[in-house]
């Protein structure tokens, strides 16, 4: 388990957790939470053994294995799915050393090594890298693609694949999402749940943590607090928290201002001076309580534009691409009307941001029309915008460009909405935070009053306050709204119909979420389907010699048919038996004194499930992939 004991992290002079203590038990799925620069990166070091406590203790098993996804990607020949199989390192030295041993003919060394492979799964690498990879958006041709091909989004994806595969007792995230769209994020949240180590994980999507995590260890005003529950347990708790401390804050202060009259009133009188005194003594004693921090440091909205025409925005029979050759949409229909509020829905390059840029007039339409109402003023929050912000200036003199009318108090009062307070505001934008550029050409657009919002991953790199006090404004906007999200809460939040972007089209969709995720599995098998290739046909097929020899290849399988289905049932009892013994671990009461003997039963059977169930899936999945090979060869 790691177990931290009155844990104090400093960054230079700066103390970012102070006499904090917390358990984390194995298997446990935890969400680190807090403020943008509250010490969450630091404590990530920390578990690394890359920051030292400044005091207290932090014990992290010596024999654990770490796996957390590295930062940059150099520009490698190797191809992608050679490079996340280097997350497998014990897999990697044992290539090593095999490679060795035949240079040497050291026959019994290398069958010594072969063992060891097939003991952890090596020869079945491949096909899970194949997985991860599609899992989380590429494409079968890609996967032999060189690491050096790909743009740092798509680097970030393969980094991410091969801490996934690295198959680590400890997994530390550091906002996973962040480069993904929403079909990855979904298949990401399916796969961390099916994790069976123990997972630390920094996000900032309500949704994610919600649907993956067990507990939340959250940091704010230097103390790091361990929660049970899912993110939104954890703000009904804190809730509860907040409102109990501000009272008894509360009660403290009308004490202190009783306590305080006496003493000013009676420290002169020789008849009261010993009661002065012994209330001055109450006083040094009274508990250090702060108030309760409630209240988010964002707050903004949309200003009523007051024009409002009908229609704002009209494409009709579009093609949309960037030239004639390149056509990623057909025929294109859509209107935008005031309160019109659309998610776009669809995959990895389907074309989603292509239609805002044609929407928003930075990209020309190849064919068919465009209307745009007149005084039509359009907020376009995209990855362009970020780039577009003036690298030299100062965040008020971009605001005060963009509104040479504002006076430096104004300036400095819209930006406090936006979380830059005091000399924040005066922040080179060279030196600012992903997070940071994005609150700020939020605050540009607001300037605007725009009818219109056009919004590709506007949640990217901010903080969970942030992109809460997003959705309450995006929920009291009067005008349009089109937005692109992996971040499913937002969706939910502000969108009140959904388009499919695909196969070179835009249509309705009629379903919520969760419906767009079974789409997208049905997608996935029709162009599976779709990309076999057909079998050559000389001469008209024997439908009677066909069914013959599927008969046989089914007759074949059979026997490895029985052994799959023996495992996945002993697999279900296992998942379910690991499934109750990790719901009691996170009951608090376990870990009581007299449950200590409970507590020791339950471990010991969690780690020999754990083992157990891993093995028997990963022989059901090699015999499944037997079975297909029979069935459906290629």
């Amino acid at each position: 388990m790691i177990l931290a004991t009155d844990l104090t992290l400093d960054r230079g002079i700066k103390t970012l957790i102070k006499s904090s203590s917390f358990t984390i038990h194995p298997g446990h799925k935890v969400g680190l939470v807090g403020a943008n620069g509250c010490g969450k990166s630091s404590l990530f070091a920390a578990f690394l053994g890359q920051l030292q406590p400044d005091s207290g203790d932090l014990e992290v098993p010596s024999g654990w294995s770490i796996a957390t996804v590295k930062q940059e990607t150099p520009a490698l020949a190797q191809s992608a799915r050679d490079y996340v199989i280097d997350g497998d390192q014990e897999f990697r030295q044992l290539e090593a050393e095999l490679e060795l041993a035949r240079q040497n003919d050291d026959g019994s060394q290398e069958a010594y090594i072969l063992n060891k492979i097939d003991a952890i799964h090596g020869y079945s690498l491949p096909a899970r890298a194949g997985e991860l990879l599609h899992g989380l958006g590429f494409t079968q041709e890609q996967l032999d693609n060189s690491v050096s091909s790909f743009s740092g989004g798509w680097r970030m994806r393969l980094n991410l694949a091969q801490a996934l595969i690295s198959r680590a007792d400890l997994m530390l995230l550091d906002e996973p999402t962040n480069h993904l769209d929403l079909d990855a994020v979904l298949w990401l949240q399916r796969w961390l749940k099916r994790y069976t180590g123990t997972l630390i994980l920094i996000s900032h999507d309500r949704d994610f943590l919600d649907d993956v995590i067990g507990q939340i260890l959250h940091i704010e005003q230097q103390r790091a607090k361990l929660y049970s529950g899912n993110y939104t347990s954890f703000e009904r708790q804190r809730a509860e928290h907040l409102a109990q401390q501000d009272a008894m804050f509360a009660k403290q202060q009308r004490e202190v201002k009783h306590l305080t009259s006496f003493v000013d009133r009676f420290r002169a009188k020789a008849s009261k001076a010993k009661q002065a005194q012994s209330r001055l003594k109450r006083l040094e004693k009274l508990p250090d309580l702060m108030p309760a921090h409630v209240d988010s440091q964002f707050s903004f909205s949309f200003e009523n534009p007051g024009y409002m025409p009908y229609p704002l925005l009209s494409i009709e029979d579009a093609n949309c691409g960037y030239s004639e050759q390149a056509i990623i949409l057909n025929n294109a229909k859509l209107s935008l009307v005031p309160g019109s509020r659309i998610g776009l829905l669809g995959r990895n390059g389907a074309g989603k941001s292509t239609l805002i840029k044609s929407l928003a007039g930075d990209l020309a339409l190849q064919s068919g029309t465009r209307f745009c109402a007149q005084e039509l003023s359009i907020g376009y929050f995209s990855q362009h915008q970020l780039e577009q912000l003036r690298p030299d200036e100062t965040a008020i003199n971009q605001i005060m460009l963009a509104k040479p009318e504002f006076t430096e108090l104004q300036a400095r009062n819209h930006l406090g909405r936006f979380g830059f307070s005091g000399e924040q505001a005066l922040n080179v934008i060279n030196t600012m935070s992903g997070g940071e550029k994005a609150r700020l050409v939020l605050a540009l657009i607001v300037l605007e009053k725009p009818q219109l919002l056009l919004l590709d991953e506007p949640t990217n790199h901010l903080d969970l306050e942030m992109r809460q006090a997003l959705v309450l404004a995006l929920q009291e906007f009067e005008g349009a709204i089109i937005l692109i999200a992996h971040d499913r809460y937002l969706l939910e939040s502000c969108v009140d119909e959904f388009y499919i972007v695909g196969n070179g089209e835009v249509h309705p969709f009629t379903g919520d979420i969760d419906d767009y995720q079974k789409w997208l599995d049905d997608d996935k098998k029709a162009s599976l389907a779709k990309d076999k290739p057909a079998m050559e046909q000389v001469e008209k097929v024997d439908k009677k010699e066909l069914r013959r020899q599927q008969a046989e290849l089914r007759k074949k399988a059979a026997p490895l048919k029985k052994q799959a289905d023996k495992l996945e049932k002993q697999v279900e009892k296992w998942q379910q038996q690991l499934e109750e013994i990790e719901n009691e671990l996170a009951l608090p009461e376990t870990y009581e004194a007299k449950n200590k003997a409970k507590l020791n039963e339950l471990m010991q059977q969690q780690g020999k499930i754990k083992p157990q169930l891993e093995e028997a899936e990963e022989q059901w999945m090699e015999l499944e992939e037997q079975i297909e090979e029979i069935v459906n060869p290629s």
